[in-house]
């Protein structure tokens, strides 16, 4: 059951016009930890990444990540 949560940080930095480093720096994540998670690669993400990230693009988690059934 590989690839059921999508990740939208990508169409979500977009619609900001946000960069990854700029993300970085707000939520104090690698880029290249954000660049897995935005690739679909991520296995784990801790809830404290989870709201940091959503607090920084406004967002809800719903938004960020979809689960596909």
């Amino acid at each position: 059951m590989i690839g059921r949560v999508t990740c939208h940080l990508e169409s979500l930095l977009n619609d900001r016009g946000m960069t990854l480093v700029e993300l970085s720096q707000r939520v104090g994540v690698t880029t290249v930890n954000l660049s897995i998670l935005k690739n679909g690669h991520a296995k784990a993400i801790r809830f404290s990444t989870l709201e940091a990230i959503c607090d920084a693009l406004d967002c809800t988690i719903g938004q960020l990540l979809t689960f596909d059934s």
